[in-house]
């Protein structure tokens, strides 16, 4: 079996919204999950176009500062964000580094983390 399909599988598997982008920041692929969370903003037709025209000023300085780390050290590849609300959430949001063979960085992606998982229910 291909392995690209077994990856693909894992991400579109993944309940929280996976976005993942080239060095460009231009979005190349996006779960099922980010493609219904994204809907309002355009869902699968932002494939192709910049994530960083889906941030305000202060998240894009952010963004850049991440991949500036990541591209420098190769040894750093996740970096918290922000802890978001957002959409009903309550999920802490990383930039997680995408590397090469030789642990070149090639991409990333933004990873949400529903700290609701972790609340015992009464």
């Amino acid at each position: 079996m291909e392995l690209s399909i077994i990856f693909k599988g894992v991400i579109d598997g993944d309940e929280q919204p996976v976005v993942i982008c080239n060095l460009e920041h231009e979005i190349i692929y996006m779960n099922p999950a980010a493609v219904k969370r994204y809907e309002s903003a355009g869902g699968a037709g932002l494939v192709g176009k910049s994530l960083l025209n889906c941030h305000n000023p202060r998240s894009v300085e952010i963004i850049r500062r991440n991949i500036d780390m990541m591209s420098r050290d190769k040894s750093v590849n996740r970096i918290f964000e922000v802890h978001s609300t957002r959409h009903g959430g309550n999920n802490d949001v990383y930039t997680v580094a995408v590397r090469d063979e030789s642990g070149e960085l090639i991409g990333y992606y933004e990873k949400f983390e529903d700290k609701n998982l972790y609340i015992e229910e009464k």
